[in-house]
């Protein structure tokens, strides 16, 4: 596409054209300066994380690869390329976590994988965070990408999810001592190759009921692996299988440069945690902010913090990928219902997120990556609150 061609187009072709134009050359100066700032102010770890942040908007935005419409999808219709999809992506992230996890140290760089508690706060946070996913459009990276990309409705779920992690920092001490059991990685417990056979077993059991369901549906099963790629692989559309492996590398470069796996939601809260302290609210009476680590971050910039830095790196990072193929077009035409939705959505995933140990990505992805069962409890809990959230959608007026 070149300038000539477009002068002689329909008005609103150019004016999109122009549109994309800018937005392409804004987001990438904005990505180029603050690349510099990071890496120079903070050390060359804090820039790449960033560039993993960005190159994860890309990825998202190509493969169009969300959570939210993977599992709907499964209950709407019965295909199942989305979720057979994740769970590449997790055996593909499993395979290279648990014996970097294993050897504890890598460049200098402490490992530690994502293992938490097993416990009824799991499970209550999990499935409203399902609800919410349904509800608010999204899941955690599927908010930032979807933004970054144009979209002002999660916009709204945006602000709503930061709003519900607050909330939930506040109730935090609340759902500390409920029952439940002691964390459980499998291969903490059963050694590094058992540990990742089973992980693989469990995908596998996965992936056949999927496509089992799928093919009692339709006769036949969906291929992931290829796509319509009507114009090219910097221009998007990519194939469900590009954008499984891709996240897979995302997560592993950040376990390398971080010494932890991918996470999204606790930089919600922070912000939170900081625009309430702005309007006077003290949340370090709270005691989720008591710890050591969430009340020095409330001290510090924001690009200080990892999980910020890779937030923000995303919604650029979706951007880019929106204005390279030409769909940055937000609109601003918003039904009352569906906004209603994306409040009521967004306060639930932020919520969620905080008692339930993490997100999509950082309980989910990189719970099951590290072989924590909490992982699995967390799956099965938000599987049941989008399953549920898919079927009031309607009441919204939502598809």
């Amino acid at each position: 596409m070149n300038t000539q061609s477009m002068s002689n187009s329909p008005p609103d072709t150019l004016a999109s054209f122009n549109r994309n134009r800018r937005t392409l050359g804004i987001a990438g100066i904005i990505s180029i300066i603050l690349f510099l700032y990071l890496a120079n102010s903070y050390g060359w770890r804090q820039g790449a994380l960033f560039l993993v942040g960005l190159a994860a908007g890309v990825f998202l935005y190509h493969a169009a690869f969300g959570f939210t419409a993977a599992w709907r999808e499964v209950v709407t219709t019965g295909h199942s390329g989305g979720l057979r999809a994740q769970m590449v992506m997790l055996g593909a992230t499993v395979l290279v976590f648990t014996p970097l996890i294993a050897l504890g140290e890598f460049g200098g760089i402490n490992l530690r994988g994502s293992v938490a508690p097993i416990n009824v706060a799991v499970v209550c946070g999990a499935f409203l965070f399902g609800l919410g996913m349904q509800l608010g459009g999204g899941c955690a990276s599927g908010t930032l990408y979807t933004a970054g990309g144009g979209n002002t409705r999660m916009l709204v779920t945006l602000a709503a999810f930061i709003a519900g992690s607050v909330i939930g920092t506040w109730h935090w001490s609340m759902w500390q001592d409920v029952p439940g059991f002691a964390p459980f990685a499998l291969s903490q417990n059963f050694g590094v190759i058992p540990g990742i056979l089973i992980s693989l077993i469990l995908f596998a059991m996965v992936w056949f009921v999927a496509a089992a369901h799928e093919r009692r549906r339709h006769g036949s099963v969906r291929s992931f692996w290829k796509t319509e790629l009507t114009q090219s692989w910097l221009r998007g559309p990519w194939p469900l299988i590009a954008g499984a492996l891709a996240l897979a590398g995302v997560n592993i470069a950040t376990l390398l440069l971080a010494g932890r796996p991918w996470g999204v939601t606790s930089a919600f809260a922070l912000w939170g945690g900081k625009v309430a302290e702005r309007l006077s609210i003290d949340v370090t009476a709270w005691a989720y902010w008591q710890r050591p680590g969430p009340l020095s971050s409330l001290d510090q910039s924001i690009f200080i913090d990892i999980t910020s830095v890779m937030n923000i790196g995303i919604m650029l990072g979706a951007m880019l990928a929106a204005a390279l193929a030409s769909k940055f077009a937000p609109s601003f035409k918003l039904p009352l219902r569906s906004l209603l939705a994306a409040v009521i959505g967004g306060l639930l995933l932020g919520y969620g997120a905080r008692i339930a140990f993490g997100c999509n990505i950082g309980a989910y992805f990189s719970g099951i990556g590290s072989t924590s069962l909490h992982g699995w409890l967390w799956f099965a809990a938000a599987f049941a609150g989008s399953s549920l959230g898919t079927r009031i959608r309607p009441l919204f007026g939502l598809a």
